[in-house]
């Protein structure tokens, strides 16, 4: 799988809540760096991340990449997302936006992710 190709596949797995294809994507020793919260390191810290992200909204964005950056095993990707958020509990929609960096690891032949970090270019009033 390509760098691009995981990134689509992120963004679809995203939107559609589906938590084991975006851990499928994560390399052995992966850290998810939210904004707001504390990096979640592991697996299993990953996965608690994307249930709790996904048991208060719903998310329906699309992924521009910007740059992707190839050095051996190691690569990065900088992105942006844009698209709309609802909040589960209120049942609001709201404009939602994200820079992003991926940091990817070649593990057994497959570029995985080893390290994720957001931020938000909409921020919530």
């Amino acid at each position: 799988m390509t760098i691009l190709s995981a990134l689509k596949t992120y963004e679809t797995a995203l939107n559609a809540n589906d938590i084991d294809s975006i851990l499928e994507l994560y390399g052995r020793e992966p850290v998810f760096m939210p904004q707001h919260a504390p990096a979640l390191i592991g697996r299993q810290a990953v996965r608690a991340g994307y249930e709790q992200v996904f048991a208060t909204i719903k998310l329906d964005v699309q992924f521009t990449v910007h740059e992707v950056e190839e050095a051996g095993d190691w690569a990065w990707a900088r992105t942006s997302s844009a698209g709309r958020t609802r909040i589960l509990a209120s049942g609001i929609e709201v404009a939602e936006g994200n820079n992003e960096l991926f940091v990817f690891h070649r593990e057994d032949g497959a570029w995985k992710i080893h390290r994720y970090l957001f931020a938000t270019t909409q921020p919530r009033a």
